[in-house]
């Protein structure tokens, strides 16, 4: 019998692994080349895989909610139209079968750990990796000496796996405090206390609805708590006069709309804005690693948009300092496409260095975003808004009607003052104002 091994796919820089979400063919179903066969998630975003032949899928070895890693064999798929027999096994990764039968009870029951999702340093830990550790009697301490290879140093299942073959296990002992020297009167402080156990306290009435998170949401909730944990955030607001802007828009846009098929937004002319005041103020893009601060070369830039499911997604603007406005303009649509489609791939939302989220499309005036980890600083745009506005000329001042936005930037006081982030917005707002009404596309 004639097979050919399907397996999962690298899908971006640092994703190892990925969740079997949905299987779209079945065992014993036909597939074409190129045709959808199953729908895997990473913590990044959704993907279809296609098949890299035609014929039958023989064997699927991940059910759905399982998590495979980068290279596992995920099926099977027979070119001679033959199938194994179906009331086979499953077969297991070599990592999987080198752990005893309570690791593998662990994995299909994910949720209950008592242990902390984020350890003492910060670090967060998978529901899966902190049940394998609680039913292996892994302590907290000793989670936080494995080194972890995935995104951000996180600890993997196979990090876990290779742990235990290697020698931890129930009976490894917890680390004990260092005993106080003659030379020191401090005391030594002790371990804290085990938290008690998460119980829901929420009270539940007459007509209330439970709604699940779906995965997506649940990673967006962690990755916000996670962001308020790690940086202390500080709001820096400007008001821009963007009329030159309105009025060049409304004049270019039927022309662009005519040419390319699409619309010509505002978000084109803020990231230019925004990538201009960066090149000017590179200490603001930039990560924190430890006690080091990392000095990006590239100018990357994500911009928040919206999924057809609801949630946020953050698709980036690679080298955005390169590009002129038409080229931003082109690749702007094109990710906000792609989201709405459902077709970003990991790339397409990987290696941004600053983050612009456009709260003006929902109406708000203003907005005090949440930084995107790892990255130091967010800017909101606000809704254009005509206002009666004090106009100087050098006959006098008059009121006259402008356009007027706020931008909201939020960034890490940890390595941000208040005179870097205030003067940085100050800045995007005097590229904004200064918008060239000749400008040609």
């Amino acid at each position: 019998m004639s097979q050919v091994e399907i397996r999962l796919p690298k899908m971006g820089e640092s994703v190892t692994e990925a969740t079997i979400t949905n299987w779209l063919k079945g065992v014993g179903d036909t597939i074409e080349m190129d045709e959808p066969l199953v729908e895997v998630a990473t913590d990044k975003v959704d993907n279809e895989l296609p098949s890299e032949v035609s014929g039958t899928v023989a064997k699927i070895f991940f059910e759905v909610d399982e998590v495979a890693q980068v290279g596992d064999v995920i099926a099977l798929i027979s070119t001679n139209g033959e199938v194994a027999d179906t009331e086979e096994k499953k077969e297991v990764t070599v990592a999987a079968e080198k752990v005893d039968n309570s690791v593998n009870e662990a994995i299909a029951t994910v949720s209950g750990s008592d242990l902390d999702k984020n350890g003492p340093t910060g670090k967060f830990y998978s529901p899966l990796v902190r049940s394998i550790s609680e039913k292996e009697g892994i302590s907290m301490n000793e989670l936080e000496s494995i080194a972890g290879t995935g995104l951000n140093g996180r600890v993997t299942k196979k990090d876990i796996f290779d742990y235990i073959e290697n020698g931890g296990s129930k009976n490894a002992p917890a680390p004990q405090a260092a005993a106080p020297t003659a030379q020191s009167s401090a005391p030594v402080p002790q371990a804290a206390a085990k938290p008690a156990p998460k119980t829901s306290s929420a009270p539940l009435m007459e007509g209330d609805e439970i709604i699940e998170m779906d995965r997506m949401r649940k990673m967006i909730a962690e990755h916000m708590v996670r962001s308020k944990q790690t940086s202390p955030h500080v709001t820096s607001y400007v008001e821009a006069d963007v009329t030159n802007i309105w009025n060049w828009r409304n004049k270019i846009k039927g022309e662009f709309k005519a040419k390319e098929g699409e619309n010509f937004t505002f978000t084109p002319i803020f990231i230019e804005a925004i990538a201009k005041a960066i090149k000017d103020f590179p200490m603001i893009n930039i990560t924190v690693d430890g006690d080091r601060i990392i000095k990006k070369k590239d100018i990357n830039i994500g911009m928040a948009a919206a999924l057809p499911s609801g949630n946020l997604i953050v698709p980036v603007i690679k080298q955005a300092d390169r590009m002129n406005l038409y080229g931003l303009a082109k690749k702007v649509n094109e990710l906000a496409n792609n989201a709405r489609d459902n077709k970003l791939t990991a790339d397409d939302i990987q290696g941004g260095t600053y983050t612009v989220t456009n709260v003006g499309t929902f109406g708000n005036v203003m907005g005090t975003p949440i930084i995107n980890q790892p990255q130091v600083a967010i800017m909101a745009i606000g809704a254009i808004r005509k206002v009666p506005a004090v106009i100087e000329t050098p006959d006098g001042d008059f009121i006259g009607i402008r356009y007027k936005m706020f931008l909201s930037h939020a960034y890490d006081h940890r390595v941000v003052d208040g005179a870097l982030g205030g003067t940085f917005v100050k800045r995007v707002a005097d590229y904004l104002e200064a918008f060239d009404v000749n400008t040609k596309l």
